[in-house]
């Protein structure tokens, strides 16, 4: 299963960086107010790809953890490295634990990677994580975010990450289109500083607010603690019984809304979230009231941030926020959803349910 979750621990969400401009204005901006480039920008001339493949280059993949998401980014990532024939070393994961990241990337340093890719568990505390892979020389590339105070260029290549004002905005779509551009809607948004969520969110409002006159967002709450969701989400159903749809800012709290709608009986208002999930999926090809599910292309992440990352080794020089297409997932797309986003088939569950 694929949410937010896979990225950032909820105990360190409150020490990341703001977002620098609004979802509003229609642009997604990185966590240091990068503007984004197009991960379908990063190219290699045929001799740049030769001089890789002559370099014999080596690879480490530093992850925070493994889960689907990670999993779809690790592949992308060998993959490409594969073709450009640099090899990857080490693959380790820290389980969301910082300090156990740490001692990973201590770990593959002794095999003298060229390269390190990684997603750092605590942005405002990884500076010193990496110090280590600075001094000896090693490529750093990141998925997501970068450690506080490191500059692009000088101390890593690039960010991969999703184009976030993309995917609010086909959330936004996507719950336009299945309510026929009219209706009441629940908006359950992010309440932490955590420019990923942030921006997704802000852009579903915006959609909402700006593009579909008929359709008023008439009950909202913040989730500050993902483990509030089930609380959250009755409450509002209870004082809210004529919602039309609900608004979820990922997929993991949106199963806890879908829990809500069942126990109150309501088969009427329908749901539209964030990332790719089997349960939340399996009650949308059943008809059930997912609507929606809207992801990134994690496969691509991951061949974007190695192919930069290798083109660095022969000079190459990245942009500092490289962002991927995201994908409207429904039950008649569910199949190719799955495949666009984490380069895989659907889950058997899924299969069998289409059948």
């Amino acid at each position: 299963m694929m949410s937010i979750a896979w990225r950032i621990p909820f105990v360190a969400l409150t020490a990341l960086v703001s977002t620098h401009a609004s979802a509003a204005d229609g642009a997604t901006t990185g966590p240091h107010a990068e503007r984004p480039t197009p991960a379908a920008s990063v190219t290699l001339t045929p001799e740049e790809e030769q001089k890789i493949k002559d370099g014999k280059f080596t690879a480490a993949l530093v992850w925070h953890e493994m889960s689907e998401y990670t999993n779809a980014v690790n592949r992308g990532a060998k993959d490409e490295f594969k073709r450009l024939g640099v090899e990857v070393i080490a693959q380790t994961d820290a389980g969301f634990d910082a300090a156990r990241q740490k001692a990973d990337v201590e770990t593959v340093l002794a095999k003298k990677p060229s390269i390190i890719l990684s997603l750092p568990v605590d942005p405002a505390t990884a500076g010193p994580i990496y110090e280590p892979a600075l001094k000896a020389g090693v490529k750093l590339a990141f998925v997501d975010n970068s450690p506080k105070g490191y500059v692009q260029g000088r101390d890593y290549v690039t960010i991969v990450s999703d184009d976030l004002f993309q995917m609010g905005n086909k959330a936004g779509i996507a719950m336009a289109t299945a309510l026929r551009e009219k209706g009441k809607v629940g908006y359950i948004f992010h309440d932490a500083d955590f420019y990923v969520t942030n921006q997704r969110d802000g852009a579903f409002k915006a959609t909402i607010e700006h593009d579909y006159p008929d359709m008023k967002i008439t009950a909202q709450q913040g989730m500050a603690d993902p483990a509030r969701a089930e609380e959250i989400a009755q409450a509002m159903v209870t004082q809210n019984p004529d919602l039309d749809g609900i608004y979820v800012t990922w997929a993991e709290p949106a199963l806890s809304v879908l829990s809500a709608l069942r126990a109150a009986g309501n088969t009427h208002t329908k749901i539209v979230t964030l990332d790719l999930n089997e349960p939340a999926a399996l009650d949308m090809v059943k008809g059930g009231a997912v609507a929606a599910l809207v992801a990134d292309e994690a496969y691509s992440i991951g061949t974007t941030v190695a192919r930069a990352a290798a083109g660095s080794l022969v000079g190459h020089q990245a942009a500092p926020f490289l962002v991927v297409d995201s994908l409207a997932v429904t039950k008649d797309t569910v199949k190719e959803g799955w495949r666009g986003s984490l380069n895989t088939d659907v889950p058997a569950t899924i299969a069998d349910a289409l059948k």
